[in-house]
């Protein structure tokens, strides 16, 4: 039986300036608007500072996820999406994921079980770029690069590098004992969530084991690094904003 002290009150989460590590212990379920049949953990919004909303749809089958008024990318991580758009039906599987432009009318249900990653931004328009269109595919399509020219850290670009996009999504997957070459630190944000795997990141001047279900959110200039540790291979799924220039109203 659980302790009903909760082990005392402790868990990995944590938040500082300008980090959040939440760890699945400390989730909470929440409905948004036009949601039915489902719930979402909301791990991070411009509530703490963040350019962009990061959530974790939780669908029972037949489940709906409400409107929004800002572009919206989704990856499926378990269960089976149908996509409706532009008269067009799509079905996303496991690792399936889609792209929505701001304003662009569509509908999002479960057909079984499942959990879904999202993130909702609003657009910074820029008057040199193509508008962005809709995009439906699976990240099982998109060709796999080394970071560094690292064969032990391979990294796939969910979005096109393209300046019709302001926010870049990818997947990163580092072989056991694989690491950042550098700790990094940029203008840019970071919405991550590990998908498998684990290992030991570093937010700031803190030190954090994480592992499969951790979420963690890097603000501007964060200082980070991660290494993966154990016998098999750690992936996240990690956004950034992208293709903006800094004075860029936000």
């Amino acid at each position: 039986m659980d302790n009903p002290l909760h082990h005392l009150g402790q868990t990995r989460s944590s938040h500082q300036r300008n980090h959040l590590l939440l760890t699945p212990d400390t989730f909470i379920r929440t409905t948004l608007p036009g949601m039915t049949k489902a719930a979402a953990v909301v791990h991070i919004s411009p509530a703490l500072g963040a350019a962009f909303t990061q959530y974790t749809v939780e669908f029972e089958p037949g489940g709906l996820l409400g409107p929004t008024a800002a572009q919206r990318f989704l990856y499926v991580l378990e269960g089976s999406l149908q996509l409706e758009a532009s008269a067009n039906r799509h079905t996303l599987g496991s690792r399936g994921f889609a792209y929505v432009p701001e304003g662009f009318t569509h509908k999002i249900a479960a057909t079984a079980a499942s959990r879904v990653a999202v993130f909702e931004k609003s657009y910074q328009r820029l008057d040199l770029a193509a508008a962005a269109q809709l995009i439906v595919s699976s990240e099982d399509a998109i060709v796999s690069e080394p970071l560094n020219d690292d064969p032990a850290l391979q990294v796939k670009c969910l979005l096109p590098d393209h300046p019709a996009h302001d926010f870049a999504v990818n997947t990163m997957t580092y072989q056991p004992g694989a690491a950042l070459s550098m700790v990094e630190m940029h203008v840019m944000e970071h919405g991550l969530l590990m998908l498998e795997g684990g290992g030991i990141y570093r937010l700031g001047d803190s030190w954090y084991p994480t592992t499969a279900g951790d979420f963690i959110w890097m603000g501007p200039w964060c200082p980070q690094w991660f290494c993966a540790i154990g016998k098999k291979p750690a992936k996240y799924l990690i956004y950034k904003d992208w293709n903006r220039h800094p004075l860029a109203p936000r």
